[in-house]
């Protein structure tokens, strides 16, 4: 038997191979199972995940469930506190856990991912993000970008704009949010859908950036879509700007008035 608890976790991505564990390097998914593991006395704790981020990718909200042995003796607070305890020196944060279902699942009960992508768009190169957001010296035209992000909204194969490795069965996906805002010196992309392709996000924004340099016109972005080749789209965005803001689920279960829950801490 096993018990199933939820984590809301915030990491750097920078100096990780992305969320899955992998063979060489270190990854996010490693990590926290190790984490969890110390946290339990030694046993092996399995993490699903909502969102497989790439190498260099960040995360403000990513969602994972962990199943412990249903023996233990467990809380939200000594879940959060424990497993961070153990991560040290990672650059992972456990925000929030609660327990679930064992009929809930980080992955499948997702409804919706909500990315963010930051341009820092000034001739000056970052000193404090480097790494953490995608530098363009040329200025960008926001609302030519803008204006092309919206002709990508709504179902469509989206082949122009996955990864040529990307191994999803379909490329048709819905994409409901995509603005582009400027503020100050940055540049943001707000994206969501309930799923999507692999490097999907990164590509629109790369493409987004020729249109907002004047490479291409505002019409590009729709043609690149209906030419359903990659080929034909802008190139990949860096890892670095791109960060996995939150998921949503049917019912919030990290709020804690929908919990009952008080104070964890």
């Amino acid at each position: 038997m096993i018990q199933r608890w939820a984590v809301k976790i915030e990491y750097d991505g920078k100096d990780y191979n992305g969320w899955q564990k992998q063979n060489n390097g270190i990854s996010i998914q490693q990590r926290l199972e190790e984490a969890a593991s110390q946290l339990s006395g030694g046993f092996q704790i399995p993490s699903i995940t909502a969102g497989r981020t790439d190498t260099g990718v960040h995360a403000i909200g990513q969602v994972a469930h962990l199943d412990f042995p249903a023996e233990l003796s467990l809380s939200a607070k000594k879940i959060r506190d424990g497993i961070n305890y153990y991560l040290q020196p990672d650059a992972i944060s456990i925000l929030a856990a609660v327990q679930v279902d064992l009929s809930w699942n980080a992955r499948f009960s997702a409804i919706r991912r909500r990315y963010l992508y930051k341009i820092l768009n000034r001739p000056s190169p970052p000193a404090i993000e480097a790494g953490r957001a995608w530098h363009v010296k040329k200025t960008l035209d926001v609302d030519k970008m803008h204006a092309a992000a919206q002709t990508l909204l709504g179902k469509h194969d989206f082949t122009s704009y996955r990864a040529t490795a990307c191994q999803a069965s379909s490329p048709l996906r819905t994409l409901d949010r995509l603005d582009v805002i400027k503020q100050h010196d940055h540049i943001l992309f707000e994206v969501e859908a309930r799923s999507f392709l692999h490097h999907q996000v990164r590509n629109m924004v790369g493409t987004l950036k020729m249109i907002g340099e004047d490479h291409w016109p505002i019409e590009k972005a729709s043609l690149i879509l209906k030419g359903k080749d990659r080929r034909l789209a802008g190139p990949t965005a860096p890892a670095a700007g791109l960060y996995l803001k939150a998921v949503d689920y049917k019912l919030d279960i990290f709020d804690p008035e929908i919990l009952g829950i008080s104070d964890i801490n």
